[in-house]
């Protein structure tokens, strides 16, 4: 017998509604200062929580690029935007590619000191991005894979994070599939794209918006391995555009943000019940 409590009931509500508040007010204060002129973001102390009427204008400028009516110079944001997501979908794709792989390797094949592989790629887990950057430039550099997609995205390809998720659901397959797949004459790889991956969808689609994000976030990597503006993903656009002592076109800036978060919320959105599922799924 399940015990109604309405007082608990309204305080789990209420602790809920103020954790959605929270969130999502900082967003809220962003599209209302995208929809103001630049000259009523300055003048207004503080500013208006009421959305203006420069919208249209604002996102055409921050979107294509053009001049302000202050007179600034602002560079178009989806060239950036194409960048981000072409880096977060390769990052994103390779990153799931190389670790369903290797975990495939480790618990499938038998070979000389392969828990000791495991736990080396497990122990890089302790090595920020940080402390094996300067490395990784000096050899992207050396291949002349500055201002490339390429440079962008192969450094941050590897993931132990990933390769002991799927390592661990692989774990928790019957081995009586695989004995079946080997008496139907199936080999490794057949096995692997037959059976292993459709199992693993949940776990794909998990870490696809994990690592979709990851890609898109990306701003330290990024503002060593690119000089060239063509190359420099939207992230580093936001923060281009805020000029510090120079005269800032906040109205712009809060654009940018603004479609910045669409593709990330976009790939939240339309993978939550995957995304979920394969968190959370016992049967995995």
């Amino acid at each position: 017998m399940i015990e109604r409590r309405p007082g608990l009931t309204f305080l789990s509500h209420f602790v809920l509604l103020l954790g959605v508040l929270i969130v999502a007010f900082p967003v809220y204060i962003t599209l209302v200062a995208s929809t103001q002129s630049s000259i009523e973001i300055a003048q207004a102390v503080p500013m208006s929580m009421v959305p203006g009427d420069n919208m249209l204008e604002t996102y055409r400028v921050a979107f294509f690029g053009g001049e302000t009516a202050a007179g600034s110079r602002i560079a178009a944001a989806w060239p950036m935007m194409w960048v981000s997501l072409v880096s977060a979908l390769i990052i994103t794709i390779g990153k799931i590619t190389i670790s369903m792989l290797s975990a495939f390797a480790i618990v499938y094949f038998r070979f000389p000191f392969r828990k000791t592989v495991f736990w080396m790629i497990f122990v890089t887990l302790m090595l920020p991005v940080e402390v094996r950057i300067g490395p990784t430039y000096e050899v992207i550099a050396s291949l002349g894979m500055l201002n490339t997609y390429a440079g962008l995205t192969i450094p941050l390809m590897a993931s132990a994070t990933a390769t002991f998720l799927f390592r661990q659901f692989f774990m928790t397959v019957p081995d009586e599939l695989v004995e079946a797949a080997r008496m139907d004459g199936a080999g490794p790889m057949r096995f692997f794209w037959d059976i292993l991956l459709p199992l693993s969808r949940t776990s794909i689609a998990a870490l696809f918006v994990i690592q979709f994000i990851y890609g898109w976030n990306q701003y330290l990597w990024p503002l060593l391995v690119t000089t060239n503006e063509d190359m420099y993903p939207v992230v580093m656009g936001i923060k281009r555009l805020i000029s510090g002592d120079a005269y800032t076109e906040w109205n712009v800036v809060m654009a940018t943000a603004m479609l910045a978060m669409l593709p990330p919320a976009i790939v939240v959105i339309l993978m939550q019940k995957w995304f979920v599922k394969g968190l959370v799924d016992t049967e995995k």
